[in-house]
């Protein structure tokens, strides 16, 4: 992979629009699909995403838009996909383009509900792209703050460091500090599981709980992280560097994190369907939350999860989330 390589990403979204800007640092071409012809056309005339990140301003001849998903992935040689799980195995249905020698890039905060499956293990098992060729982008990076170029850490795993690096310098800039993993399941199960821990954080908010209670929820959660990975897939690995602990945090904590104002309107009394309508954006977790109880299930030897089990009880069995909270406090420790 030289500086010949062809990068392009799929998806509109602020992350997307974010892993964009990023690429624009070094190349000077970046292919973007999008399934809104409006986008495009506004990106066009405008210079910016009319939805997300919309202080962003592009220079649109370094771009190579498309609303044609097939002839992106034929033009690309590195694929990397930004598309909300829910909306990804629509997406991957209209794919006929050849990608049997591409780098697929995971930037998907979630399993694909279709398959069950991690992006990575999707693309693997439906696609049959080698694992070497299939990389996952991990925080802890808010595209909020890529868009005001703060200091922010990405990790870049896959099974071929080498090409974990050059997607990794790609990445980088002054503002963009990169590091490379080998742990591709790990990291990805990482990434889904924080917007989890994320709802459970902002439940937590809207209910009123303080700092005190919310530092116990993040070190119980990253806690069950480590046991829910552990399960799934055997490795070594510090459940305490960035792409795992500093993730969850961020997510955790931060303004901007969807899945915490997810969580905490629901915790103020929101139905999840008034609470998805005004936020007008995907939270992740609640499509990440019913995957992976559906994967603990699965398992003979049922991994502890409570933290897990509290936001299901409240998202998908419509259960009192201040009754649901009180249980779970006698829980942690």
């Amino acid at each position: 992979m030289g500086n010949t390589t062809k990068y392009a990403v799929f998806g509109a979204g602020s992350w997307a629009t974010a892993i964009v800007k990023m690429l624009s640092e070094n190349l000077d071409e970046v292919g973007w699909y999008m399934r809104s012809v409006y986008t495009k056309e506004h990106l066009l005339k405008e210079q910016h995403n009319p939805s997300y990140l919309s202080s962003v301003e592009f220079h649109t001849n370094q771009l190579i838009l498309s609303n044609d998903i097939n002839e992106m992935a034929d033009w690309a040689d590195v694929l990397i996909f930004a598309i909300p799980s829910a909306f990804m195995h629509s997406e991957l249905e209209k794919l006929s383009a050849d990608i049997s020698k591409k780098t697929i890039v995971s930037a998907v905060k979630g399993i694909i509900p279709e398959s069950g499956l991690l992006v990575g293990e999707h693309f693997h098992d439906i696609f049959n792209i080698p694992f070497e060729q299939i990389a996952v982008i991990a925080g802890p990076c808010h595209a909020e703050e890529v868009a005001l170029e703060r200091l922010s850490y990405l990790t870049i795993s896959c099974a071929d460091p080498n090409r974990a690096q050059s997607i990794a310098n790609n990445l980088s800039s002054h503002y963009i500090k990169t590091k490379i993993s080998d742990d591709i399941i790990g990291v990805e199960y990482a990434v889904m599981l924080k917007n989890i821990y994320a709802i459970a954080a902002g439940i937590a908010h809207g209910l009123g709980y303080g700092d005190n209670f919310q530092s116990v929820l993040m070190s119980n959660a990253i806690r069950e992280m480590k046991r829910f990975i552990k399960k799934m897939h055997k490795m070594k690995r510090n459940i305490n560097n960035s792409a795992y602990l500093g993730d969850l945090l961020v997510t955790g904590y931060s303004v901007f994190s969807r899945n915490r104002m997810f969580g905490n309107m629901i915790g103020k009394g929101y139905t999840v369907k008034s609470a998805m309508m005004e936020m007008n954006m995907v939270a992740e977790g609640y499509y990440a939350t019913k995957s992976a109880r559906l994967l603990n299930e699965k398992n003979k030897k049922k991994t502890r999860l409570p933290i897990i089990n509290a936001v299901y009880d409240i998202l998908y069995e419509n259960k009192d989330p201040k009754t649901v909270f009180k249980k779970l406090t006698d829980k942690l420790d």
